[in-house]
């Protein structure tokens, strides 16, 4: 592009963002010049920038504005932002508490780079930090910090454990996602050739053992166990385990309080360090400061990220005192010492430990999720809806009949899938009688009956529709013409993700949902059933 051209281009979106016209030029021409603004700046970004590019494919916006929940775009749309930077803003854009804290920073001339000297900064984070700890943690904690991500937080904790234990392999969950980096990976769910063991997560509607509810999670526990104990099991004593207190990339997946407390306990008594990756659903994101607080465990490694650096980029992990065998520089990162990011993390967790957005964030959400559960009640396109706090998924999926080889129908009616009940039990291995989750038709679960040792019972698979990743597309497609930035994830990115910041209004999570429900509608009347299923051959239970 010539440089003339680019001049233009850039003083169309300064102005954009300002909201002045130009004297002499209509609206009308005004209007012209952003969206040509607009269309430059994503033509460049193509031309570019990598081929690894992901969320700019599905959302085609020049953010130039943005306060709260709302972004403005250089062709002057706003939009309602559900991704919050991918959860990263727990008090949305630019919120007064930590632009405040930032200025004071920079205008106190204090260093902004530090390495891992200690600063009024870091001391201010620190002690935050320690206070809103888990109080079985908190009294003797250590904290390190690391490079500005997430996943190099992963890649510490597994440092930590194996120095700690002098073991080497690691166990993870199917369906986990802890970032980029190659250990990070080699503990999540799409790995290949790796040095950590697989383990089942709990799910209901796509559980591994067709099963779902309570008595699914207790055989994913009893799978761990046995994994462990048996000897000839090929999976030696590990170095820790990790897991997400919600699974987020991996399709909103809360685990079950009492399977997190099996989790602990399990490896609680083989002396095995318990990693909690709470990058996504720490601060308030689910209803609880750290999501591990649900269940009330205590876990003996946190990985944090995200929303702790208030916006900008910061990455620490905590763990107990007796695990800190480290050597000096066993850990390290030039970007350790993030200054602004400490001051703007401090300000976040203030705010929200001191106006109680973690209960606001526990009942808006349950709110939101009662009304999208509503919808799927109408739109069998949705085959389930689930979350925690304000971490939601709603999954597409192909409402089309389907009778597996028993003749077991897997119906195409509204609700969480349905769930047919067998023997008077149903999907969570309670008494039948109306409601959402008989609603639908799906072919039912699971027991003809449960055993009175707290056994498993006897099972019956239960088929969940298809996954359908192109319906997620549309909706996602759609929300964005109705100014709703929706996120996709899931096993086969077939779930619409919602994650608004913790300050969402009464009003603005109205506006949120009629959107949303605006563009499933429309998906919903357009789509040819069976047009958007999964390729055959693919992993059709979330494993």
């Amino acid at each position: 592009m010539a440089v003339t051209e680019t001049a233009v281009t850039e003083t169309a979106v300064a102005e954009a963002a300002s909201g002045k016209a130009t004297a002499g030029r209509t609206v009308v021409q005004d209007a012209s010049a952003a969206r040509a603004a607009h269309e430059g700046i994503l033509r460049r970004q193509s031309a570019r920038e990598s081929a690894a590019r992901t969320y700019a494919r599905a959302l085609p916006i020049v953010p130039v504005r943005a306060r709260g929940l709302t972004i403005e775009g250089a062709d002057g749309r706003r939009y309602l932002d559900c991704l919050s930077g991918a959860g990263t803003l727990a008090l949305g854009h630019n919120h007064p508490v930590v632009l405040e804290a930032i200025r004071k920073v920079l205008d106190s001339g204090a260093p902004l780079h530090a390495l891992d000297l200690a600063t009024p900064v870091k001391d201010a984070f620190i002690t935050e930090l320690f206070r809103t700890l888990p109080p079985g943690l908190a009294g003797h904690a250590r904290v390190q910090f690391c490079g500005p991500a997430g996943t190099d937080a992963v890649e510490a904790a597994f440092k930590l454990v194996r120095a700690a234990t002098g073991r080497s392999e690691l166990l993870a969950f199917a369906g986990a996602y802890h970032g980029m980096t190659s250990g990070a990976l080699e503990a999540s769910g799409h790995a290949s050739e790796v040095r950590v063991a697989r383990l089942p997560y709990p799910q209901d509607y796509r559980c591994p053992f067709g099963v779902g509810g309570p008595q699914g999670a207790e055989l994913a526990a009893r799978w761990t166990e046995s994994v462990l104990d048996d000897p000839k099991s090929g999976v030696p004593l590990p170095a820790g385990m990790i897991l997400e207190p919600v699974q987020g990339e991996g399709g909103v997946l809360p685990a079950p309080d009492d399977w997190m407390r099996r989790m602990r306990q399990i490896t609680a008594d083989r002396s095995i360090p318990l990693i909690a990756d709470e990058v996504q659903t720490g601060v308030g994101r689910t209803g609880a400061f750290w999501a591990v607080e649900h269940s009330g465990i205590t876990p003996d490694v946190m990985v944090l990220s995200k929303a702790i650096g208030g916006s900008l980029p910061l990455a620490v992990v905590v763990y107990r005192d007796d695990l800190d065998v480290w050597e000096p520089g066993a850990h390290a990162g030039t970007f350790r010492g993030n200054q602004l990011a400490m001051a703007a993390g401090t300000a976040t967790m203030a705010y929200v430990r001191e106006n109680a957005l973690t209960e606001r964030a526990a009942a808006l959400g349950a709110r939101m999720l009662n009304q999208l559960r509503l919808l799927a009640e109408e739109f069998p396109v949705i085959g389930d809806v689930r979350g925690r706090g304000l971490m939601i998924g709603v999954e597409m999926v192909e409402p089309v009949e389907m009778v597996d080889s028993e003749g077991w129908g897997v119906g195409a009616g509204p609700g969480r899938g349905g769930g047919v009940v067998v023997g008077g039990v149903d999907e969570c291995g309670e008494g039948g009688g109306g409601g959402g989750s008989q609603a639908g038709g799906r072919a039912g679960s699971l027991v003809s009956g449960a055993s009175g040792d707290g056994g498993v019972g006897s099972l019956r698979p239960r088929l969940p529709r298809p996954a359908s990743p192109a319906l997620a597309a549309a909706v996602q497609r759609e929300c964005l013409r109705r100014g709703l930035i929706v996120e996709l994830g899931g096993r086969h990115s077939s779930v619409v993700r919602l994650l608004p910041p913790l300050t969402i209004t009464d009003e603005q999570a109205t506006a949120v949902l009629d959107r949303l429900a605006d563009a499933v509608a429309a998906v919903a009347r357009n789509h040819v059933p069976g047009s958007g299923r999964q390729q055959q051959g693919r992993r059709r239970s979330g494993g």
